[in-house]
């Protein structure tokens, strides 16, 4: 599917980076055309979160988590099944490695910086110490990510400092925020302990930011999950069913929309 193909060198270089940094951009990787069937399939479900349940901020001032549903569009094995990506995130989190989230972060005009924080909490706070990578955010846009519209700001190699000695590095002008910009197509695989935040958009486009997200086998976060409609099972190659396999089956998506239970968000 690569709309640009990378060699086993140049996915381990990523990796590389990821493991140095937090993070990678792989660039040209996804074709426009099928996001922007994303992006149009996406709007409406944008619009009934925020009728249903916008009122509870649930990523600061108009910024909204969306989880979208296991099914087409979205369910696309051309993107969480790519050759590029899996190589990439089995690299870091091995090869038994799941599929534990498909979700959206979209800030509108009047959305603000967010707080500096990670995504997730260290494995054993008590070492003082960080472990190699657990869970990954795969991040893509739907538009073009500009420094006008949102961008997310990394501050690089700070999934490897506790969050402590990280904002002091930051306080102390040591290490940086930096703006990510991405195009459409482009690919960021991100360890979600780096620590990040969100910024303004300041257009009048929403800028939706889509994660899926990939984790060790043995990780469980309750508050994400991919609910997996039983009549798609037989459809799913076998690759696909290994990374899904500790998700809930659904007998249908259809019926009311359940409020998003991922609130509490940073650490």
């Amino acid at each position: 599917m690569s709309h640009s193909r990378y060699t086993s060198a140049e996915i381990e270089e990523l990796a590389r980076a990821t493991r140095r940094d937090g993070f990678c951009v792989i660039k040209n990787l996804i074709p426009k055309g099928l996001l922007l069937s994303w992006r149009e399939a996406f709007m409406p479900l944008l619009d009934a979160h925020i009728a249903r349940e916008g009122h509870l901020r649930n990523r600061g001032p108009e910024r909204y988590y969306v989880t979208l549903p296991f099914k087409a569009p979205f369910a696309e094995p051309r993107i969480y099944e790519d050759e590029t990506v899996l190589g990439v995130v089995s690299r870091l989190v091995g090869d038994d490695m799941i599929m534990v989230q498909l979700a959206t972060d979209t800030p509108l005009l009047g959305s603000d910086y967010q707080d500096v924080h990670r995504d997730a909490p260290p494995l054993f706070p008590e070492t003082a110490q960080e472990t190699p990578a657990f869970q990954l955010a795969v991040n893509f846009p739907l538009v073009d990510v500009t420094a006008d519209n949102g961008p997310i700001e990394i501050a690089r190699g700070t999934h490897l400092l506790t969050r402590a000695e990280g904002l002091r590095r930051l306080a102390a002008g040591e290490i940086a925020l930096e703006p990510v910009m991405m195009e459409l197509g482009d690919v960021m695989v991100r360890d979600v302990r780096g620590l990040h935040r969100g910024t303004p958009n300041r257009t009048r486009e929403p800028r939706p930011m889509v994660v899926i997200g990939y984790s060790r086998r043995w990780l469980f976060r309750p508050e994400v999950s991919i609910r997996v409609p039983r009549a798609s099972l037989p459809h799913l190659s076998g690759r696909a069913r290994q990374l899904l396999r500790f998700n809930p089956v659904v007998e249908s998506l259809d019926g009311p929309v359940e409020p998003e239970i991922y609130q509490a968000f940073a650490y």
